[in-house]
């Protein structure tokens, strides 16, 4: 198995493989991606470690989405190439089921375009910089002392750096929390929404392999203000993924757990 492949559950439900559970088995997350052939990189490989099993629909290629989301235990919906303004139909069904995850008061996290659509739900404006600016590779990303209070504290030291590769960024929505910022044209960089819902700018889910496919496969982006060199983000990802992926750990543990404990 390659460094970014974990086990499955086929969007029919049908289970590949899962780790060993405990005496009150954890049950399955269900993925989102809009790639034929993206994954769900470190994200996925932790919550598999931590005993779940991941559902994984792609929409955009057909997969329906389930009516509730009372057989699983969280949603992630991870980002893509396209816009949360776009008018296609499945950006539509994804954003509005995003709504399910939070009426029921599931863990919902959104990366990047996951972000955007709960931000677009919450009813606030999805943009580009008006002057071009992108922010591509790792950059800066401060914790707002609200992050310290997330599933009632004791999370680990907040990484000084995240991956970034995203063209567009969010307003605050209304009465959400916000819990990361930095400088850039995108300032609001995460935010929370009640106990669990939750939307991340950046991408604590990227592998070696994945900085190696997106960065190299899309020269033209790396021209654009704010886009680091290949061989800078490669670099960066070999010095600040470790704690990013320790930070990763407990905060999807802790995420979990707290749509469990809202749940009894």
């Amino acid at each position: 198995m390659r460094n970014d492949e974990m086990p499955v559950i086929a969007a029919s439900g049908a289970a590949v493989t899962r780790s060993s559970g405990t005496d009150a088995p954890p049950r399955p997350i269900l993925v989102v991606l809009h790639q034929q052939h993206s994954n769900p990189g470190h994200i996925g490989q932790t919550l598999v470690r931590h005993g779940h099993v991941l559902d994984v629909r792609r929409p955009r290629f057909g997969d329906s989405l389930p009516l509730t989301l009372a057989e699983h235990d969280g949603l992630v919906i991870f980002g893509g190439p396209m816009s949360a303004n776009d008018p296609d139909d499945y950006i539509r069904r994804e954003t509005n089921f995003i709504g399910v995850a939070l009426k029921e008061e599931k863990p919902f996290l959104g990366v990047c375009l996951g972000a955007q659509m709960l931000a677009r739900l919450l009813g606030t404006m999805v943009f580009e910089d008006p002057d071009g600016s992108v922010e591509i590779g790792y950059h800066n990303v401060r914790a707002r002392p609200e992050a310290a209070g997330l599933f009632g504290g004791g999370l680990p030291v907040w990484p000084s750096r995240f991956y970034q590769w995203h063209k567009e960024g969010f307003e605050l929505p209304p009465g959400a929390t916000l819990i990361a910022e930095n400088d850039s044209a995108f300032p609001n960089q995460a935010f929370s929404v009640g106990r669990t819902a939750i939307g991340i700018q950046f991408h604590p889910e990227i592998t070696y392999a994945m900085v190696s496919r997106w960065s190299g496969h899309n020269p033209s982006r790396l021209t654009a203000s704010g886009a680091q060199a290949r061989e800078a983000q490669l670099a960066d990802h070999l010095a600040h993924g470790p704690a990013v992926r320790r930070w990763l750990d407990v905060f999807l543990r802790r995420w979990v757990a707290e749509g469990r404990i809202g749940a009894l």
